[in-house]
């Protein structure tokens, strides 16, 4: 019988995220003793790739498995986001395997924020729905461009939703079953990161990284329906996984290209080319990410401007940031460059 989340306690917290760590980890391990992880789906490197060496992409065969059950368990109101996971992690499993168009990909990705936010629209106006949804459709497709490095997007689900259960327990007004949901894909996320971490022995692949992207859009509108947080606290939390992918696009766009192939032009790979490498830059990223966390839950309970203040002063923030990793690949370039002509 499903526990009720309004019957637990906070106490229940670590044995969630223990459960969750042991039951992912030990599933991505099997797939690998077994050898069952390449043929579910393999990444072959190519001139666009990060890597140089064949890698399975199952790292989803062991996150949305323990994130389905752990929501219906422990979070039953968070069924339709539950359902909907499981949706696109087949239609995922799929592309990883086979290979989909761009439009049917779209489509499922379309079709589950649309059922969830009409099944449980919020008492807002119908334009800022629309707009949520549409900014939900970007975090379930920027995850996926997002995941190139080692240990990058299972660490930004690590502390992303980390960041989530926080928020929902200190709100003014708490969410005990969204904070046990987070705790849980939070721990699954870890227990990924086992493999994942440099050097990686595992993917997320498109059934793990569209998954993540819509449970990180799905449970952010879920705590604002809810009053959890204001609405800027998800995009605070995701702010540089949002920030890269969306410059990005941005200058793609600009320059008339395909935003939806695959490329080697996101910050993140930057920094990995110029030399800061898998680690470094994870590392780099998971400080980038705690500190703006840490901004989140600290503007909690401010007044709206001081919390608009401080959105606005760590997108500046970001910004600088990224100046500075352009520059640095920029000197990157002029001295392959100077080598070439040596």
């Amino acid at each position: 019988m499903p526990m009720q989340a309004s019957l637990m306690a906070p106490s229940t917290v670590p044995g969630i995220a223990l459960a969750a760590v042991c039951v992912c980890a030990a599933i991505l391990y099997a797939l690998l003793k077994t050898g069952l992880a390449w043929r579910l789906a393999t990444d072959i490197p190519n001139d666009r790739s990060l890597h140089v060496r064949p890698t399975p992409r199952v790292g989803g065969w062991g996150i949305v498995p323990v994130a389905v059950v752990a929501m219906l368990l422990v979070a039953p109101s968070l069924w339709c986001a539950a359902l909907a996971t499981a949706f696109l992690a087949a239609v995922s499993q799929i592309d990883d395997r086979r290979g989909l168009p761009a439009r049917v990909r779209f489509a499922a990705h379309l079709a589950a924020v649309v059922v969830y936010v009409a099944l449980f629209p919020a008492a807002a106006a119908w334009w800022l729905l629309c707009a949520l949804a549409f900014l939900m459709i970007w975090l379930v497709n920027l995850y996926n461009f997002m995941d190139g490095a080692d240990g990058l997007a299972g660490g930004m689900a690590l502390f992303g939703f980390s960041g989530y259960a926080a928020g929902a327990l200190l709100s003014s007004q708490p969410m005990p079953d969204l904070a046990f949901a987070s705790v849980a894909i939070a721990g699954a996320a870890l227990g990924f990161l086992f493999f994942n971490f440099h050097p990686a022995r595992i993917f997320l692949g498109d059934a793990g990284s569209i998954s993540l992207g819509y449970l990180a859009g799905a449970l952010g509108y879920w705590g604002w329906r809810g009053g959890a947080w204001p609405v800027w606290f998800p995009a605070l939390v995701f702010a540089p996984f949002i920030g890269d992918a969306s410059v990005t696009l941005a200058r793609r766009l600009m320059r008339g290209e395909k935003f939806w192939q695959a490329h080697r032009e996101h910050y993140y790979q930057r920094m990995v080319r110029s030399g800061v490498g898998h680690a470094g830059t994870a590392w780099a990223w998971y400080a980038v990410m705690v500190v703006g966390i840490g901004l989140a839950l600290f503007a909690l309970g401010r007044s709206t401007v001081a919390q608009w203040g401080i959105v606005a002063g760590w997108a500046a923030v970001l910004v600088v940031i990224g100046s500075i990793v352009d520059l640095r690949w920029r000197r990157f370039q002029s001295t392959l460059s100077k080598q070439s002509e040596v």
